[in-house]
C-alpha cells in the first residue's frame, strides 16, 4: 500500500513538463485511487471497540465515513475519467481517511493513560481529519465525476456538518483532568490521593491485571514512537501507570521492560534504586523489608495492608500462601542501609506494629464503638481518638467498624459540643469514606449537615478535615448536590479566603468538585468564591495558582458566571502569569484567557494590547503540550480580532 504523501499537489511555481497521458505525480491510476479509497474505509470499520475516554468520539468519526462511503461506491461504479482537481480532491480525502483509520486504532489499542491525559491533544486530532475531509469534498467537481443528485446533496449536506463539527467547543472532561492534576502535582493527603487514584482506574478500567499488562505494553510502543520526545508527558503517563499497579497489588520489575529506558528518565530516583530494594507493591525503598510464606521481600506495612485486606496469595507470583507471618530480612535490611549511606540517602529505618498487636486491636472495636455512647465524657474521647485511628489504618477495621454500628455513633457524636470529640469523628468519617460504598452511607446517616458545621464552627484541624470529608463525599453526584443544597459552599469559600495553607487546599479541592455541579457554581459566586480566588492568586508563597485558575476555568465554561470572572483587572492577571508563571501555571492561565476570549472579544483585544502577543509565540514553540495547543488558539483568535 502507497503512502497517501505521494498525492500532495506540486509546489508551486515549478517548471511544467510536457505533461505525459498520465502526471508523474499520478502514481496510482484512477481505479486503483478509488479502490485503496474503499480499502481505507474498510479498514477503519473494522475498529469497532474504543477506550472508554474517546468512545463517543470514535462512534461519531465511523458514522462521517459511513455517510461519505456512497460517494466512492458510485465513483466506482460510473468508472469516470478523474480531473486532476478530482483526483487531488480524492486523494486528500484519502490522506484524511488514512488519518482516521490511524487514530481509530490507536483510541482502540492505545495507552489508556496516554487517550485521558492527552485528551485535548486527541481531540484535536479528530478536529484536523474533520477539516481534511472538508476541504476535500467542499468543491467537488460533481458534474465532471457524474455523481447523481441524490449522492451530491447527501454530501453537500455532509460537508455542511463537518463544518460545524471542527468548530465544535472543547468538550474536555473537567474532573478527569482535575484529578490528573492532583495526582501528577503529589497532593499531601495519601487519602484523597488513593480515592483519586481509585476513581481513576476504575474510569480507565485499569484494574484487573490483563488491563495493566496491556496497558505496559500500549506504553511501550508509545515511547517508542515518541523517540524521546514529549519528555514531560511520558514521565508522567509512566508515573501513572506505576500507581495503578501499586493500587492493585501488582508489580513487574521495569515497567519498560527491554525497551531501552530515555535518558531524561535517568534521574527518576525509583529507576536509580537497584530493583531488590524496592517493595514490589509500594515500589518504594523498603525500610523494613519482611519475606512471606513464597520466600519474596516487601516493606511490612505494604504487605500487610495487602494481607489485612484479606488477600492469602503472594502480590507478585499470585501463588497462594502456606501461611500470613513475616520474617524480617535482616541482610537485606543491612544492604540497604549501607547502599543508603554511600549515595548520601537519608531514610528512617524502624518497624511496625507487630501483626499481634494490630489483631488485638481490631479485637478492641466493638468495645470502642460502645463507649462512643457512654455517659463519660472522657470515654468517649479516647474511644473517638482510637475509632480515628483504627479507620485510618485498613479496609478491614472499617469494616468492623460499620459491622459493629460504628456509623450511627459517630454520626451522632459530630454536633457533640467538644471540639476534640467534633475534630476526631469528622476525621474518622474522612477516613471511612475512603471506601466508595461508605461515602452513600455517610450521606444517608445525615453526617453531610452535621460536617458542614463544623466547617462553620469547629476547630481549625476539624475545619480542614471536614473540608477533606466533604471533597471525599461529593465524589458521589448524589453528594454534590446535597452539599450544595444544605449549604456547605459558603463556608468553603471562607475557608478559602481564611483558613490555614492546608485548610485552603482542602477547601480549593472541594469547591472544584462541588461546582462541577451547575447550581453549585452560582452558589460559589454568592458566596464570594471570585475575591477569594483572586486574593490566592495575589499570595505567591500559598503556591496554589493551578487550583485557582482551573476553578476560574469551570466558571468561566458557564455563561451566567461568565460576566463577573471576565473583567479585564483579572485578563491582565491573567497575562501577567502568562509572562512569568510556571510552565503548569501558564498552562492554566491560557485555558481561561482562551474561554473568555472566545465569548468577549474586547477582553482578547485587551489582553493584546496588554502585551499578550508577544509571549503566546514563544509558549507555542516550547510551553507544555496543552499550553502549546492553548497558545496557538489564541494566536488564531487574536487574528481574528485585530
Amino acid at each position: 500500500m502507497l503512502p497517501w504523501s505521494i498525492f500532495q499537489r506540486p509546489a508551486a511555481g515549478t517548471d511544467a513538463e510536457p505533461e505525459p497521458s498520465e502526471p508523474s505525480w499520478r502514481q496510482l491510476s484512477d481505479e486503483a485511487l478509488v479502490e485503496e479509497l474503499l480499502t481505507t474505509v474498510a479498514s477503519a470499520r473494522s475498529f469497532q471497540e474504543f477506550r472508554r475516554s474517546q468512545r463517543k468520539e470514535c462512534f461519531g468519526l465511523l458514522r462521517w465515513l459511513q455517510l461519505v462511503l456512497p460517494l466512492i461506491q458510485e465513483i466506482r461504479e460510473t468508472a469516470p475519467s478523474l480531473t486532476d482537481d478530482a483526483y487531488r480532491r480524492l486523494a486528500l480525502l484519502g490522506r484524511a481517511f488514512q488519518a482516521a483509520r490511524r487514530l481509530l486504532r490507536c483510541c482502540h489499542d492505545g495507552s489508556k493513560i496516554f487517550l485521558a491525559l492527552e485528551s485535548e491533544a486527541v481531540l484535536a486530532r479528530f478536529q484536523a481529519v474533520y477539516e481534511m475531509m472538508n476541504l476535500a469534498l467542499d468543491g467537488m467537481p460533481y458534474s465532471e465525476i457524474g455523481i447523481s443528485d441524490e449522492v451530491k446533496e447527501q454530501i453537500e449536506l455532509i460537508n455542511a456538518q463537518l463544518k460545524r463539527c471542527k468548530k465544535r467547543s472543547d468538550t474536555q472532561d473537567m474532573e478527569l483532568s482535575m484529578d490528573f492534576m492532583m495526582i501528577i502535582q503529589n497532593k499531601e493527603d495519601g487519602k484523597a490521593d488513593r480515592a483519586i487514584l481509585e476513581r481513576l482506574a476504575k474510569k480507565l478500567e485499569l484494574q484487573s491485571l490483563a488491563d495493566l499488562r496491556a496497558e505496559t505494553m500500549a506504553i511501550k510502543k508509545l515511547i517508542n514512537e515518541r523517540n524521546g520526545q514529549q519528555q514531560e508527558s511520558t514521565k508522567h503517563i509512566i508515573e501513572l501507570l506505576n500507581k495503578f499497579k501499586e493500587i492493585a497489588g501488582i508489580d513487574e520489575k521495569n515497567i519498560l521492560g527491554d525497551v531501552s529506558i530515555p535518558k531524561y528518565l535517568e534521574k527518576c530516583p525509583s529507576l536509580m534504586i537497584p530493583n531488590d530494594f524496592l517493595c514490589p507493591i509500594s515500589l518504594e525503598i523498603m525500610t523494613d523489608p519482611v519475606i512471606i510464606a513464597s520466600g519474596r521481600t516487601y516493606e511490612r506495612r505494604s504487605i500487610q495492608k495487602w494481607l489485612d485486606a484479606g488477600q492469602q496469595t503472594c502480590p507478585k507470583t499470585q501463588q497462594p500462601l502456606a501461611h500470613l507471618s513475616l520474617a524480617p530480612n535482616f541482610a537485606l535490611k543491612n544492604l540497604i542501609l549501607q547502599w543508603c549511606e554511600k549515595n548520601k540517602l537519608e531514610i528512617q529505618m524502624g518497624e511496625s506494629e507487630p501483626a499481634a498487636v494490630q489483631e488485638e486491636r481490631k479485637e478492641d472495636i466493638p468495645s470502642l464503638v460502645k463507649d462512643l455512647s457512654s455517659v463519660h465524657l472522657d470515654v468517649q474521647r479516647k474511644a473517638a481518638k482510637k475509632i480515628r485511628t483504627l479507620s485510618k489504618e485498613n479496609p478491614e477495621n472499617r469494616a468492623l467498624i460499620l459491622e459493629n454500628g460504628g456509623l450511627p455513633a459517630i454520626i451522632s457524636l459530630v454536633s457533640y459540643p467538644d471540639k476534640k470529640i467534633q475534630e476526631n469523628t469528622v476525621t474518622a468519617l474522612l477516613n471511612l469514606s475512603i471506601d466508595e460504598t461508605n461515602k452513600v452511607l455517610i450521606a444517608k446517616g445525615g453526617a453531610i449537615p452535621l460536617i458542614i458545621e463544623v466547617l462553620k464552627n469547629g476547630s481549625v484541624e476539624g475545619q480542614e478535615n471536614s473540608a477533606a470529608a466533604l471533597f471525599s463525599l461529593s465524589m458521589i453526584d448524589e453528594n454534590k448536590a446535597a452539599i450544595g443544597i444544605l449549604g456547605g459552599i459558603a463556608p468553603l469559600v471562607g475557608l478559602l479566603k481564611d483558613g490555614t495553607i492546608r485548610g485552603k487546599k482542602d477547601a480549593a479541592t472541594a469547591i472544584f468538585n462541588l461546582i462541577l455541579n451547575h447550581p453549585n457554581k452560582f452558589r460559589a459566586m454568592e458566596a464570594g468564591i471570585v475575591p477569594a480566588l483572586l486574593k490566592i492568586l495575589g499570595d505567591k508563597k500559598l503556591d496554589m495558582v493551578d487550583e485557582a485558575l482551573s476553578i476560574f476555568l469551570l466558571l468561566a465554561s458557564h455563561p451566567n458566571c461568565r460576566n463577573e470572572v471576565g473583567t479585564t483587572s483579572f485578563v491582565e492577571i491573567l497575562v501577567q502569569i502568562i509572562k512569568e508563571g510556571t510552565p503548569k501555571n501558564k498552562e492554566c492561565a491560557l485555558s481561561v484567557l482562551l474561554e473568555l476570549g472566545l465569548n468577549n472579544n474586547s477582553l482578547m483585544l485587551h489582553a493584546l494590547g496588554f502585551g499578550l502577543q508577544e509571549h503566546l509565540s514563544d509558549i507555542a514553540k516550547t510551553g507544555t503540550s496543552r499550553a502549546q495547543r492553548k497558545a496557538n488558539s489564541l494566536i488564531q483568535l487574536s487574528c481574528k480580532c485585530s
